[in-house]
């Protein structure tokens, strides 16, 4: 898959860190340009910046709440007057304030549906926008087995997931005629500071229900995004690729 990208656009939310890294790390391997946004971590977007250097100005990193209608717009439109248009936009940033749902604040609750699945829906109705000048464009939103599943304690993570997986199958339909694709991944159990927070027996008991006994790296969830985005996945649309070794 070298170079395979070459010259293309690639927007992708949460970049900074985590999975969202790997996957803008893997983009810009294949030559893409990537814009990277970030929520607020400034430290670790320089990081990135520092680690990225030899891809010169390949590699766009823009600050931005996902959830705030006007931030996303004023985003896409700077995106729009530079490149006019974009080939892939991978909906990755996510939260978790996890609690007992007859505990859980009301904010707690509305903090993650804003960011995980109005943040979703407010990037890919720009996104369609600008692929739909060109006829073409992947979308890729990153859920979780959380939608299927459910987690104790999730029940505001699992509902914004299981939202985002609607919302792919509902927009494949009304885009697949204009060549634009809209798939979900659904890591499992990822090997990135998103699980800062378990301890010890919770690391044990998870690892437990995953059949490969292991966490999964965030370079194998890049793995399954590169491929949804390329070229041989043009007859794929409305579909769900799990990443969580057998869960």
């Amino acid at each position: 898959m070298n170079g395979s990208f070459n010259g293309q656009k690639v927007v992708i939310s949460g970049a900074s860190r985590g999975i969202g890294r790997a996957i803008a790390r893997s983009f810009l391997k294949q030559g893409a340009t990537v814009i990277g946004v970030y929520a607020g971590n400034e430290v670790a977007a320089e990081k990135m910046r520092l680690e990225c250097q030899d891809v010169g100005d390949r590699l766009r990193l823009s600050r931005c709440d996902i959830s705030d209608p006007a931030q996303v717009a004023e985003l896409f439109q700077a995106i729009e007057e530079e490149f006019s248009s974009i080939d892939v936009l991978v909906n990755n940033a996510g939260i978790r304030r996890d609690k007992l749902m007859a505990l859980m604040d009301i904010e707690d609750w509305q903090q993650v549906i804003n960011v995980n699945l109005t943040g979703t829906f407010l990037m890919a109705k720009h996104a369609v926008l600008l692929m739909l000048k060109q006829k073409y464009g992947r979308i890729i939103n990153i859920t979780s087995p959380a939608a299927s599943l459910g987690f104790q304690g999730q029940t505001n993570y699992s509902a914004s997931k299981a939202g985002q997986m609607g919302l792919t199958r509902s927009l494949a339909k009304e885009t697949a005629r204009k060549k634009i694709t809209v798939n979900c991944v659904a890591p499992g159990f990822i090997d990135t500071d998103f699980l800062d927070g378990l301890d010890e027996n919770q690391v044990v008991e998870y690892k437990k229900m995953v059949p490969m006994r292991r966490f999964g790296r965030a370079e194998e969830v890049a793995a399954a995004v590169l491929f949804l985005a390329s070229a041989d996945a043009a007859y794929i649309t409305g579909s769900l690729l799990n990443v969580n070794g057998g869960l």
